[in-house]
């Protein structure tokens, strides 16, 4: 009768004293469940009887009186009809079902995309996620086998394959600029979510958040953006780029003044000569146009819309141009003196 008693189980539970468990095999070790045992499933858990590998009860959080009403597919398994009363042999797995926060995942490749703005690029991105077991049936089919004990670290490297899958396609079809991917990681998230829901369910398993940290490009792309932004400050003027590019490489040539000595000096000033000249011309030419859309009253010198007929300060007739009462030249009603002659006007 000692014998007995040492090899029959008459209570099972686990307690979880791990924070990475996922499935826990009760040890049996070739001892027999008791007929009127009592299990014990806490929140959060989810405990699934087998017999001979295949799946019969699962058991949801409660406490339970093991026989025949509450074991009705491993008896019709056994064979019993009528019911049992002695000791049977079972394979116990408990199933944590809560949630397996701060999940971390990452490209260890990077993701190739055509991007409208800098062609073909690619992408590094990382951040964490959470997820839990939704379907314990399916999870065991589908993942455990014959492993007694099923932590994170087990499956760890096959769920961040399937995120980066997903993340790529998702990048793939959304089809906008590596730019506006990087902008808006909140709303991309939530779209990639969405695409891997079904991934998830799939093992029996579900997403339950996933956040995308941070989407960076090639040290190039970076620069490239860094170089557009400053153009966008000076303006988006061709030419503006052009001296922009021009007066970085003054700077280098200057800065190299061992290797190129006085030449690099001359031609150092010549360019930045010529850069100031086309600046200045291109301000002359700006307030010569300006100039061009103002027309001055010849008695008081007023400015006045081009198409006026008459001084919006003295009412005066306006002409389209003064002529000098000596020469003859013509004058704008602004000049004090005659541009030929050199007579004082009125």
């Amino acid at each position: 009768m000692g014998f007995f008693k040492t090899n029959m189980l008459k209570s099972l539970e686990w307690v979880d004293n791990s924070t990475d468990t996922i499935v826990y095999k009760y040890p049996m070790d070739g001892r027999q469940i008791q007929y009127g045992s009592k299990l014990t499933v806490r929140e959060s858990q989810v405990a699934v009887f087998l017999n001979k590998g295949k799946i019969a009860d699962v058991f949801g959080p409660g406490m339970y009186t093991l026989q025949t009403s509450n074991l009705p597919i491993f008896t019709q398994l056994m064979s019993w009809p009528y019911g049992f009363k002695s000791p049977f042999f079972a394979d116990v797995y408990f199933i944590n079902t809560k949630q397996f926060t701060n999940q971390k995942w990452g490209t260890s490749n990077p993701i190739t995309m055509r991007d409208k703005e800098f062609g073909t690029i690619r992408l590094r991105g990382y951040g964490n996620y959470a997820f839990k077991v939704s379907d314990a049936e399916v999870f065991l089919r589908e993942l455990l086998g014959t492993n007694p004990s099923f932590t994170t670290e087990d499956i760890a490297s096959f769920l961040k394959s399937i995120i980066v899958s997903s993340i790529s396609d998702t990048i793939a079809e959304a089809k906008i600029s590596a730019l506006d991917i990087a902008s808006n990681l909140l709303e991309f998230s939530k779209v990639a979510s969405e695409t891997l829901t079904e991934s998830f369910a799939n093992l029996g398993l579900k997403l339950t958040k996933l956040v995308i940290e941070n989407i960076s490009f090639p040290e190039e792309v970076e620069k490239a953006i860094d170089t557009r932004s400053s153009i966008g400050v000076l303006s988006d003027k061709m030419d503006t780029f052009v001296k922009y590019q021009s007066a970085h490489a003054i700077r280098d040539a200057a800065n190299n003044s061992g290797a190129t000595g006085l030449g690099s000096q001359i031609g150092t000033g010549v360019a930045l000569g010529e850069i100031i000249k086309e600046s200045v011309k291109s301000t002359s030419k700006g307030s010569a146009n300006e100039s061009e859309d103002v027309k001055y009253c010849p008695s008081c010198g007023a400015g006045n819309p081009k198409r006026a007929k008459f001084c919006v300060e003295c009412g005066g007739k306006l002409a389209e141009k003064g002529k000098c009462p000596k020469c003859g030249a013509e004058v704008t009603g602004k000049a004090k003196f005659c541009p030929e002659c050199g007579e004082k006007l009125k």
